[in-house]
């Protein structure tokens, strides 16, 4: 498994880590800061989901018009992985 690490911006969570397998199914999901019930869930429902599926569906959620989100900033990190 490879392990990523994303700084995030315009959220209140400041990093996002995560590992995506062989076949870019997304593993161990790790907000640090932000709401902790709400990121929970996110990890939770994203863990064994394909990356690029888990972007295509979070890219764009906004929070309270920052026009950005904490799932938001895991959609564009996840895109960043999978095209490395």
């Amino acid at each position: 498994m490879a392990s990523f690490s994303f700084r995030t911006q315009g959220v209140c969570s400041q990093e996002i880590s995560f590992e995506l397998d062989g076949q870019g199914k997304v593993h161990d999901v790790q907000f640090v800061g932000g709401c902790p019930g709400n990121l929970t869930a996110i990890s939770k429902l994203v863990e064994g989901a394909d990356a690029k599926q888990v972007a295509a569906l979070l890219k764009g959620n906004d929070c309270a018009g920052k026009g950005t989100s904490c799932a938001d900033q895991l959609a564009r990190a996840l895109e960043q992985a999978v095209n490395k």
